[in-house]
């Protein structure tokens, strides 16, 4: 009886083990393929990196990085020439430059990110986040508002304590020992004069306001959900950063490199961003209204609204725009040219140049950083322009 039973269960084994698995559940990965780019798009693409080439060895230039964006689609991204002329290192798309002003754009949108969340308003009084905040005059300095400190519109004179920021000297300290004192050239609101101690009391607000410092709201607000791991606000990022450029000057027959200068990043809200032209690419994206999850179309309106006309200030693309044909909105430029709108901001800090400029009507826009300055540098945006003028008025293939 104990064989038959014994005999039964190995039956009963050898059937199991026969019997068909069921099929494996896979799961299956299908990448969505990047919408196909224009073909005329292309062609300025490669029409606009013939032109850096050649531009970069008809000037001997160090090196440079480009992005072009069109809609949501990143048409150009290169690096150009060298990190540090001395080591022949090669510029990448990942190789991180100092963007100086370029930074104002920045602090200008996430001011307006926290006003679309609801944490204060562009016009609040200063004086309500930072109470030791005054002027000269102090009916003035009780009047000024959010708004004024981004457009450079607090009546005070132009550049008023730079030379104090490059000295080291901490916003607060300037704010507290030197604003009392300066004279106040013109009524808030109405008189424009570049400003980078006062800009950066736009950080202190955010600080009072929130608890958290500019760089943590940025990283926290744009950064972050934007995939821009590259970019970073203090001398120790970049430093750390193996892939850096290093800024250069011309001496007259060679370029000059130099180790990059700790002045500026105590005022990163006007001149101490670090970032990557992959990074300004994604940047690029946010400022064409594509990514409305970061920030939406309509505050971005606000942002770019002009407050004030520039007035004199011929050296803004002086060679393509007019004066009249130029203000200042929240952290950025507006030019008016033949009947085109271009957002548009300069940088130049430690040997480093940035430029930005976009259309957002034609959803396109460009970003180049240069670790010295050339005329490549003075004459990018314009020349780009130019080319997407010439696209745009190219006939359109029948079909």
């Amino acid at each position: 009886m104990k064989l038959l039973r014994l005999a039964a269960i190995c039956l009963l084994f050898l059937s199991a083990c026969n019997t068909p698995s069921p099929p494996a559940i896979t799961t299956t990965h299908t990448k969505i393929p990047p919408p196909p780019v224009d073909p005329a798009l292309l062609q300025l693409a490669h029409e606009y990196d013939q032109f850096i080439q050649s531009s970069m060895r008809n000037t001997h230039a160090v090196g440079a990085a480009v992005a072009i964006v069109k809609d949501s689609t990143v048409i150009l991204l290169k690096g150009y020439g060298l990190r540090d002329a001395r080591q022949h290192d090669s510029v990448n798309i990942n190789t991180v430059f100092r963007i100086g002003s370029l930074s104002k754009g920045f602090t200008g949108v996430l001011t307006g990110i926290l006003v679309q969340k609801g944490l204060f308003h562009w016009d609040d009084k200063v004086i309500k986040y930072v109470p030791s905040f005054n002027l000269r005059d102090h009916n003035q300095a009780l009047r000024v508002e959010i708004r004024h400190l981004l457009s450079h519109t607090t009546g005070l004179p132009y550049h008023a304590y730079t030379n104090l920021i490059e000295e080291g000297l901490d916003i607060a300290s300037i704010r507290d020992q030197y604003f009392p004192k300066s004279p106040v050239c013109g009524k808030e609101g109405a008189f424009y004069a570049y400003q980078n101690a006062a800009f950066c009391i736009t950080g202190q607000i955010m600080q009072s306001l929130t608890g958290q410092s500019y760089a943590d709201l940025l990283r926290k607000n744009i950064l972050d959900p934007a995939g821009m791991s590259g970019t970073s606000s203090s001398y120790e990022a970049i430093e750390n950063t193996p892939n850096r450029a290093l800024p250069h000057v011309w001496t007259g027959s060679y370029w000059q490199g130099n180790p990059i200068s700790p002045c500026y990043y105590n005022a990163v809200e006007a001149g101490g961003i670090n970032s990557n032209i992959t990074d300004m690419a994604q940047w690029l994206k946010i400022l064409l209204g594509n990514r409305p999850d970061i920030v939406t179309e309509q505050t971005l309106d606000q942002v770019f609204a002009p407050v004030v006309k520039t007035g004199n200030e011929r050296r803004i693309q002086s060679g393509w725009i007019r004066r009249e044909e130029a203000s200042y909105a929240m952290g950025w430029r507006v030019l008016e040219h033949e009947g085109d709108t271009v957002i548009y901001h300069g940088g130049y800090v430690d040997g480093f140049r940035g430029e930005i400029a976009f259309n957002r009507r034609d959803n396109i826009g460009i970003c180049m950083l240069f670790n010295g300055e050339t005329s490549l540098s003075k004459e990018c945006v314009q020349v780009f322009f130019e080319k997407w003028k010439q696209h745009k008025q190219l006939p359109v293939p029948s079909k």
